[in-house]
């Protein structure tokens, strides 16, 4: 029955996609919207394969035959699932009215100071512990929670932007969710029966909700709340969206029900990651971020209006006066040969330090923590992701030896590798420059 099943849904999107062509969509998409999803295409179909890749690792783990059947079948769903935003992208490339930056997202989104973020995302799906990576991050959180605002807040939007292509493809990717969700559901309670594991666990799932949290509200929350031109009051914000998808559907209805089996829930870092996007502005200290590198990426970034200051404030009190000034700034700067870019202007901005563990810079300022770690000085944006690389990536864990967990090694800051390098030189060796040679 599931081959039938998933051919029927890959007929209906391929029909789709036909149908966007002739029924002339992408002279109707804003391109506010579109430019970002250079971005986002070039990243997601990187943790698909990635999660395809995972499952040996996770059958390999667990000897259990039933369930060695649901991973397989898993595998499948996620070579589909790429295969067919692949394909999605390519659409977009021949259709849409610039296709530079689709056209290289393979290459792009693996050395781009935002890309790689998504990139240590998926990497973090294959390497260690393929508990801790395959089913605790990947299935029981990636999965179950923060899919739904990557698969189904996102598609809403794409919509209200005159994109209905997205939504079909997403949407299908997502009906094939729930069948994920079984199985890290059936794993976990399976390495629950034994209380040695508990503990383990629970570290993973503290790790595992942070990191998540950390790069999928980032990306997510800033192509939804800045690659929009929907401006309506009524519409969902993306904290909004985060409350009901992530925090009721997800942290309410299945994380507390784990208590009833001895797990420790992180109560306080869901909390801490409802009160960053509230309160510290998680959200739009990324997007402002992403737009002060706006030269050496591979998609544009719109400068924000009247209108969107306007819903700005209405859903964020208080946005303009901590945001708006820079956002003006943007507009002001945008004319070539006037001035600088606006990295190299003074604007009252100050370039962050990236975060060793998760990549997303260190923008709350007031929670980075510097440590020397490794005879390493390396800065966190949190807590918890210094207590990810310094205690739960280790050899030991309570006492206990973890010898399989992956290290967060290797040269993963993006700015140290590009230290001392002029600004043209950073952009030719990343491959940006078109076939001109000038653009």
């Amino acid at each position: 029955s599931y081959f039938p099943m998933e051919e029927e849904k890959d007929n209906r999107v391929y029909g789709a996609m036909d149908g966007a062509i002739r029924g002339n969509m992408f002279r109707q998409v804003q391109q506010r919207w579109l430019e970002w999803q250079k971005l986002f295409l070039s990243i997601i179909p990187f943790p698909e394969i990635s999660a395809a890749r995972a499952m040996p690792m996770a059958i390999d783990a667990v000897p259990n035959p039933e369930i060695h059947n649901g991973l397989a079948v898993q595998m499948i769903d996620e070579v589909r699932h790429s295969t067919i935003q692949m394909n999605l992208k390519k659409l977009y490339m021949n259709n849409y009215i610039d296709p530079a930056g689709f056209d290289m997202t393979e290459k792009a989104f693996a050395n781009n100071y935002a890309g790689t973020i998504g990139r240590q995302f998926g990497e973090g799906f294959i390497t260690g512990d393929a508990i801790t990576a395959a089913n605790i991050y990947l299935t029981v959180v990636a999965e179950t929670a923060f899919t739904n605002t990557l698969f189904v807040a996102m598609p809403d939007e794409a919509a209200a932007n005159g994109d209905y292509l997205l939504p079909t493809v997403f949407h299908s990717v997502q009906s094939d969710e729930s069948r994920h969700i079984s199985n890290g559901y059936s794993i976990l309670l399976m390495a629950l029966a034994d209380e040695r594991n508990r503990p383990l666990l629970e570290r993973d799932l503290r790790y595992a909700w942070w990191n998540n949290h950390c790069v999928v509200d980032a990306a997510i929350g800033t192509f939804i709340e800045y690659g929009t031109k929907d401006r309506r009051k009524d519409r969902e914000s993306y904290a909004e969206m985060w409350r009901r998808w992530i925090y009721d559907d997800y942290y309410r209805s299945y994380l507390i029900p784990l208590e009833k089996y001895g797990l420790t829930i992180p109560h306080d870092l869901v909390e801490e990651a409802w009160k960053r996007i509230t309160e510290k502005g998680y959200v739009h200290e990324v997007a402002r971020f992403f737009a002060t590198g706006w030269p050496v990426n591979y998609w544009r970034i719109d400068a924000m209006t009247d209108a969107d200051f306007e819903w700005f404030e209405h859903k964020y009190p208080g946005w303009y006066s901590k945001y708006g000034k820079w956002w003006e700034n943007y507009n002001r700067l945008a004319y070539p040969g006037r001035n600088k870019p606006i990295a190299f202007e003074e604007v009252g901005y100050q370039y962050p330090h990236r975060c060793w563990t998760c990549m997303v810079p260190a923008l709350i300022r007031e929670d980075m923590v510097v440590e020397k770690v490794d005879d390493q000085w390396r800065t966190y944006c949190s807590e918890t992701c210094y207590w990810t690389d310094a205690v739960a990536f280790r050899s030991e864990y309570e006492g206990r030896p973890t010898p399989n967990m992956g290290r967060l090694t290797g040269f993963r800051e993006w700015e140290t590798l590009h230290h001392d390098k002029d600004l043209a030189d950073i952009v030719q060796d990343l491959g940006y420059v078109r076939d001109d040679g000038k653009t």
